[in-house]
């Protein structure tokens, strides 16, 4: 193990299962630092500062979500919900409270690493200036210029698709609910209006996908919100 490696912060009262990230997360370069309840988890982040989280939501001394919402009061660092709680409205409960992806257990050791590199590369995206070009696989968005092409060519979309596109491509790789697309294209007293969310995918996905039934750029986290595909 790289002492060089990030800082991962888990949170996990099950031994089987902490035995289980502790073997797969160190074996691929990560340092890790580890919590069984909500008390040791808030200690642990504030001395450790750690660069992500990974953070069980049945603690036995208090529920995830609380700790997610506490955690965000003071800090930004990615945070991985991981959960045998597999409803939508688990996963969307999460992501509002500000974690920023939601692995339902069990899940494999790959599907996990690959969730935790997009949340690295979206966390280091963020700390630096906004890109004024942003390409994301066969997408390419200038903010400046307001111009999106696919593969090459140029798409025309309306102010209103353009601002949903481009708050997608802003946090590629992440899952962002209805509720929160909505506040942040339409305002927030558009929250329930999930049918104007609905109209506008489908426009922009008939700009901008091969297939439009079964996009391969705009994808959808049933019941959750929607997830641009990471570069």
């Amino acid at each position: 193990m790289s002492d060089a490696g990030p800082l991962v912060l888990l949170v996990e009262d099950e031994p089987q299962m902490r035995r289980f990230l502790r073997a797969s997360l160190t074996s691929h370069g990560y340092r890790l630092v580890e919590a069984g309840t909500c008390a040791e988890a808030i200690a642990a982040a504030t001395s450790h500062n750690p660069e992500m989280i990974l953070l069980d939501l049945g603690l036995p001394d208090g529920d995830g979500l609380d700790l997610t919402k506490q955690i965000r009061e003071w800090s930004s660092v990615p945070i991985i919900v991981l959960s045998a709680r597999g409803r939508e409205e688990d996963k969307v409960a999460a992501l509002d409270a500000g974690a920023d992806d939601y692995v339902t257990k069990p899940f494999g050791a790959n599907e996990l690493l690959a969730r935790m590199r997009v949340a690295q590369r979206h966390a280091a995206q963020s700390t630096d200036e906004p890109a004024a070009v942003v390409e994301a696989g066969a997408l390419k968005m200038d903010f400046a210029r307001r111009e999106v092409f696919v593969d090459g060519r140029q798409v025309h979309l309306t102010p209103i698709e353009f601002r949903l596109l481009a708050l997608l491509t802003r946090h590629a790789g992440k899952v962002l609910t209805h509720r929160s697309i909505l506040k942040e294209v339409w305002g927030p007293n558009a929250q329930s209006q999930t049918h104007y969310l609905r109209v506008y995918m489908a426009q922009l996905r008939r700009k901008l996908e091969a297939d439009p039934a079964r996009p391969k750029i705009l994808m959808t986290e049933p019941g959750v919100g929607y997830r641009l595909t990471a570069p």
